[in-house]
């Protein structure tokens, strides 16, 4: 009889202590998605909303470069490509490094888009003279140091804008100071190449927003420079026809 009665007891014990566990798990849950919900078409998302960050990484994970410019996702699709970015790149002064080599290891970035960690995309070098139609002339900013930038582009599946993410500085000299940074040289290499891609002789229409961006006790001022880039500006102005002809004629004068 007793025993019969204990075990009645232990039985109710368990059920109701079954109800309560479900219970609690019932009110606990979370119906909101684990990542945030973000709006289609954006032009570029912050890295730092999903666990990327505004700094690249430079050997130590806890150093890095500040990604000071960025394409935005709502450019010309043309220029939103790879090989599109690189003609656009060159269009402003900037090309592949020095016959093609490099010196040093890539370096890093996540973009808080899904893919993680992963290497530069891109580095790209301040010309010699800018409308030379030549990779070699970028041999003259390895020697004697300039402006450069790398870049990787926002394209994973949790936050695919298309947007390209710049890492942007201008160095000293590579033959003696071993591409060290001049003095300010993150906030000088990002303007130097928001005012070429503003030029009044720019192939391509632009514009820029500045939006507070990076503040990790690193010599700059914070802000990123956001630049949409339009549609071609009109090829068959005068300035065009004769900057195509210059560009013709320039290798092979005795300059």
């Amino acid at each position: 009889m007793r025993s019969s009665l204990l075990l009645a007891l232990v039985g109710a014990y368990i059920a109701n202590a079954a109800q309560a566990i479900q219970l609690v798990f019932s009110d606990c849950e979370d119906t909101s998605p684990i990542e945030p919900n973000l709006p289609k078409n954006m032009s570029w998302v912050d890295p730092r909303i999903r666990g990327g960050r505004m700094l690249d990484i430079v050997g130590d994970p806890s150093s890095g470069e500040p990604l000071n410019v960025i394409i935005s996702g709502q450019s010309n699709p043309e220029v939103l490509t790879h090989e599109g970015f690189k003609d656009y790149s060159r269009s402003i002064g900037f090309s592949d490094e020095c016959l093609g080599l490099h010196i040093g290891g890539p370096q890093l970035a996540d973009l808080g888009d899904g893919i993680g960690v992963r290497k530069e995309q891109l580095l790209m070098r301040q010309t010699w003279r800018r409308y030379i139609p030549f990779w070699g002339t970028t041999c003259w900013e390895s020697f004697a140091g300039g402006n450069h930038f790398r870049a990787w582009k926002q394209n994973g599946t949790m936050a695919d804008t298309g947007a390209w993410f710049l890492a942007t500085s201008k160095e000293k000299t590579g033959y003696k100071d071993h591409h060290m940074l001049i003095p300010d040289g993150y906030n000088i290499g990002r303007d130097l190449l928001v005012a070429r891609a503003l030029a009044v002789d720019a192939v391509w229409e632009a514009e820029v927003v500045w939006v507070q961006g990076v503040n990790h006790r690193i010599p700059l001022d914070g802000l990123v420079a956001v630049i949409t880039v339009g549609d071609r500006k009109d090829p068959n102005g005068p300035f065009r026809s004769i900057w195509s002809l210059l560009r013709m004629l320039l290798p092979f004068l005795p300059l």
